[in-house]
C-alpha cells in the first residue's frame, strides 16, 4: 500500500476511535438504605467515590457500589471522600476496600465524637484509609480527579469565606431565617462541596445541618447556582435550610433517602418550592411521606428495600440525563 495511503487510513482510524470514545461524566446515587454512596465515573476511566454507605449486611452497600462500577467498567477507586464519620456515610470503607482499590481518600480530618461505637468506627476507617494516600479537605481549596473539580465549601467545621464563580450575591431570603441549636456532631464537620464537569455543576453538602448551611449564603450566597443539588442530610428538616436551597436554584434535586429516613416533609417542600426546580427525584418513597413524595416515575424504590440507583449521564456544556433503571423513565435537561 503506497505510504500516503496507509497514512490516511491510519489517519481515519483514530478519529473514528476517538469518535467513539464516551465523553460523559456518569454519576449513580446508589441506594444504601438511607446513607449515602454517590460513584462518579470519567470517560478517562478515572472515578470519584463520595461515602460508602453501611459496613454489615452481609457487604450490601459495598457490593452495590461495586456493581455500579463493573458496569462502566471502573476497577479502582481513584478518590474516596469521606464527608463525616457516622455510619451510614463510613461504615462501608472496609468493605468497598476489599473488592475495588482505593489510590486517594478525602476527609475532615479527626473525628469530634466520642464512646466505644464511634471510637470503632472511625479506627476501621482509618487502618485502610492510612494505607493509601490522605488528603484532609480545607474550605476554599479545590481538588482535581481528572477532568472533575471539587471546590471544597465546608470540611471540619469550618466553611469557604470567598464566593465561588457565579456567587456572591446578596441573599434575600436570609431574612427570615430563625437559628436552630448547635450541632456538636459529625454532622455539622461535614465535607461540602461543589462538583463541577466543564459547565455541569452539583452540590453535595453530606449531612451539613442548619445553622452552618445558613453561613454559606448568607448575608451573600456564597456558592451561586447549581444544575443538581443532592439533598443535604437525606432530606432531614434539621438540615435544608431555605435559604440555601432556593439561592441556589437547582434545575434537578436527587433526595436519597431511604423508606423510613429522610424525606421529612418539611425537607421535601422546601425542595419541590424551589424557585427555577424543574424535577424532584427520590431513591425511595417516603413511607411517613404521605402526599410528600414525587411521581411514580421519579422514584427508584418504591417499596421498603430494592436496590435500585438513580443516574445522571452529564455533558460538559451542562445539559444532562436522569435515569431511573427501575422503571427505563429517563429525562433530559438541556443545557442553558
Amino acid at each position: 500500500m503506497h505510504r500516503a495511503l496507509r497514512l490516511f487510513f491510519v489517519v481515519a482510524l483514530a478519529s473514528a476511535a476517538a469518535a467513539q470514545r464516551p465523553t460523559q461524566l456518569h454519576i449513580h446515587f446508589i441506594d444504601v438504605e438511607g446513607g449515602q454512596a454517590t460513584l462518579f465515573t470519567l470517560p478517562s476511566g478515572e472515578s470519584l467515590l463520595i461515602d460508602t454507605g453501611w459496613a454489615g449486611f452481609d457487604g450490601r452497600d459495598a457490593e452495590r457500589i461495586a456493581a455500579a462500577a463493573k458496569r462502566d467498567g471502573v476497577s479502582r477507586i481513584d478518590t474516596l471522600v469521606v464527608t463525616h464519620y457516622h455510619a451510614d456515610h463510613v461504615g462501608g470503607v472496609p468493605a468497598i476496600a476489599q473488592r475495588l482499590p482505593v489510590r486517594r481518600f478525602v476527609d475532615h480530618g479527626p473525628t469530634v465524637e466520642s464512646g466505644a461505637q464511634p471510637t470503632a468506627l472511625f479506627n476501621s476507617y482509618t487502618a485502610v484509609r492510612d494505607k493509601a494516600e490522605h488528603v484532609v479537605a480545607r474550605p476554599g481549596e479545590a481538588l482535581k480527579v481528572g477532568d472533575l473539580e471539587l471546590r471544597f465549601v465546608s470540611a471540619g467545621g469550618e466553611l469557604t469565606t470567598n464566593a465561588l464563580p457565579g456567587g456572591g450575591q446578596p441573599n434575600a431570603l436570609c431574612a427570615d431565617y430563625k437559628p436552630k441549636d448547635a450541632d456538636p456532631t459529625e454532622n455539622a464537620r461535614s465535607v461540602g462541596m461543589v462538583i463541577s464537569y466543564g459547565q455541569f455543576r452539583m452540590l453535595d453538602l453530606g449531612d451539613l445541618t442548619w445553622n452552618k448551611e445558613h453561613d454559606l449564603v448568607c448575608p451573600n450566597n456564597l456558592l451561586g447556582t447549581v444544575d443538581v443539588y443532592l439533598t443535604t442530610h437525606h432530606g432531614m428538616n434539621i438540615s435544608g435550610l431555605p435559604a440555601l436551597v432556593h439561592a441556589v436554584r437547582p434545575r434537578v434535586a436527587i433526595m436519597n433517602n431511604g423508606a423510613r429516613k429522610g424525606g421529612t416533609p418539611e425537607a421535601w417542600s422546601t425542595v419541590k418550592n424551589s424557585p427555577g426546580l424543574e424535577d424532584l427525584w427520590q431513591i425511595h418513597s417516603a413511607v411517613a411521606g404521605d402526599a410528600h413524595n414525587a411521581a411514580d416515575m421519579f422514584i427508584a424504590n418504591v417499596d421498603e428495600s430494592s436496590g435500585n440507583e438513580l443516574t445522571i449521564a452529564a455533558d460538559r456544556d451542562g445539559s444532562f440525563t436522569v435515569t431511573n433503571p427501575r422503571n427505563k423513565q429517563t429525562k433530559r435537561y438541556a443545557k442553558k
